[in-house]
């Protein structure tokens, strides 16, 4: 058995209207709704104010005469104001939270022709939000008035999965974004790339605190910062992005820094200052490392992020700020509010959506795409391509990705090594030979304290790029002081050096890009007081053959 037509709409005070024989001449939408030959209308829902009954009546009548199986119910709905979105709201939503809905043997159709624009509004929304289990239903007079001519009528399903082309665009819309809060880096990790789906969702639809956890590196703050310009691009804030880190706040000036203070608060205060929780009105404060407050700016940020308002130092008079918090830390807040260094409360408010970022180590398979990232931006940076050799990017994700890479600096100690190798980089070709330095420098620098290895009874740590021993051309005690990044970046200088024929050669392949910055160029001489930090000469670079 079919289900019946119901249709839910406002009566159209003007639109409506009409007296005496010549309303039938006029196209009124509430009764038109009964003159299209193709649509049965089973029950009207005529919502109208009481000041309009008689003209409700009028059209309940005239709906009867053109289709009198058509039942009309005159629905009384008073609003002081039908402009005012409140109210009209919350008159509508009433009334269909108490409606008997019946979506087994019923379809709802909701007319938002008549009324006012606010109603209209209302209406859809209505629908969008399912409190109306139905569609849209518009209707439109005909392009040339005509005596019983109902015009046109159009069903608008709100259900936007029955539209594929619109999911499809919402689809590519929300990939879009997910794709911007990870910089566009194509990462693979499948527990990374689940996390930023709901980020993404979280981001453009939540204005609750979220709280990034992770280790130091793991990417809080330029995560905290895309969630932002998200945001900002989505018209969702209007304000602007405030980040401090916790860890550098301490004493008076940790509060008056947050929450602001009044001239003569405490000693030092020599003028009013608004405090960073105003700055971020109707923006976003990223609090990175929030675990290093003190128990009191805890106490203060709770009310601030409860009731949107808090006292500035030594003020008696309260301020307000909206903001969206989101918080950042490398420990395990459980473990503080357990041992009473972290607000249980002020945790249980931060806590609402809370992710934990994975570290480098645990997202080998996003280790490459990173560091093509990583390659594009120096090249960017130093104003010239810069690639691996084929022999050369194996080695170094061979390396990367093996138990024995650490990355306790997570993407830190990436960007840095990806640095140091593109600046490096003669030609913009990064070489085998720069690989191994630099896996050689890594491999120091994850090694725990007093561990190094040694040699020559307490000597520097050396090591070769192509065969290059610093021991045989530098005395013992120079080695010994200088810094293994010293140490690689000398070595490769001597590379340079061994490969040309000329100081002056060696100098325009090294200084290839600041050499065009420069008014007087002297690339040799630059090349040679470099050397001589040593006390290594042009002769004593020849000598090595």
């Amino acid at each position: 058995m079919p289900k019946k037509t119901v249709v839910i709409g406002f009566l159209g005070s003007q639109l409506d209207a009409g007296q005496g024989a010549g309303r039938w001449e006029k196209w009124r939408p509430t009764v038109s709704l009964v003159q299209h030959e193709d649509m049965v209308v089973d029950r009207i829902e005529l919502l109208h104010a009481r000041q309009h009954t008689a003209l409700a009546q009028q059209v309940q009548r005239d709906v009867a005469t053109v289709s009198p199986d058509t039942v009309v119910n005159l629905v009384p709905m008073d609003v002081a104001d039908p402009w005012d979105f409140g109210e009209m709201y919350a008159a509508l939503y009433d009334w269909a939270r108490a409606y008997r809905f019946d979506p087994a043997h019923e379809q709802y159709w909701a007319h938002i022709t008549t009324g006012t624009h606010v109603a209209q509004i209302c209406m859809f929304l209505m629908v969008e939000s399912r409190f109306i289990p139905g569609v849209l239903l518009q209707t439109a007079p005909p392009r040339k008035q005509r005596q019983g001519d109902p015009g046109s009528y159009t069903l608008i399903d709100l259900d936007l999965s029955r539209y594929d082309v619109l999911a499809r665009r919402f689809s590519q819309a929300q990939a879009e974004a997910q794709d911007f809060l990870k910089s566009g880096i194509a990462t693979r990790n499948k527990r990374f790339n689940a996390l930023i789906e709901e980020i993404e969702r979280v981001a453009v639809r939540s204005q609750a605190p979220v709280l990034l956890t992770g280790p130091t590196g793991a990417g809080k703050s330029h995560l905290a910062r895309r969630m932002f310009e998200l945001k900002k691009a989505q018209h969702r804030v209007e304000g602007e992005f405030v980040e401090v880190n916790c860890a550098t706040l301490r004493g008076d000036s940790a509060a008056s820094t947050l929450f602001g203070h009044k001239k003569g608060a405490f000693t030092g205060a020599a003028s009013d200052r608004a405090g960073l929780l105003r700055t971020a009105h109707q923006g976003v404060l990223f609090l990175d490392e929030i675990g290093e407050l003190g128990l009191d700016e805890q106490a203060m940020l709770l009310k601030a992020v409860e009731e949107k308002r808090f006292f500035p130092m030594g003020s008696d008079r309260e301020v307000s700020s909206d903001f969206q918090l989101i918080a950042g830390t490398n420990r395990d807040l459980r473990v503080d509010v357990a041992q009473g260094r972290f607000r249980e409360d002020l945790f249980a408010r931060i806590n609402l959506w809370a992710y934990t970022l994975p570290g480098l180590a645990q997202r080998p398979e996003d280790i490459e795409p990173n560091v093509d990232h990583l390659l594009a931006r120096c090249a960017a940076e130093l104003g010239h391509a810069v690639r691996f050799n084929v022999e050369a990017k194996s080695r170094y994700l061979q390396f990367a990705r093996s138990a024995e890479a650490l990355w306790s600096g997570n993407f830190r100690d990436l960007s840095a090594s990806i640095t140091r190798m593109a600046t490096l980089a003669e030609g913009g070709r990064i070489a085998a030979g720069l690989v191994d330095a630099e896996i050689q420098r890594l491999r120091w620098l994850w090694e725990p304290a007093g561990e190094a290895p040694v040699r020559k009874g307490g000597g520097a740590r050396t090591g070769g790029t192509d065969g290059i021993d610093l021991s045989k051309l530098l005395p013992e005690e120079t080695l010994t002081s200088m810094d293994l990044f010293d140490q690689l970046q000398l070595q490769s200088v001597l590379q340079v050096c061994r490969d040309c024929a000329t100081l002056s050669e060696a100098g325009r392949r090294l200084f290839d890009q600041s050499r065009t910055q420069r008014s007087v160029v002297n690339d040799a001489d630059r090349l040679r007081k470099y050397l001589m930090r040593f006390g290594v000469g042009w002769e004593d670079v020849k000598g090595l053959g």
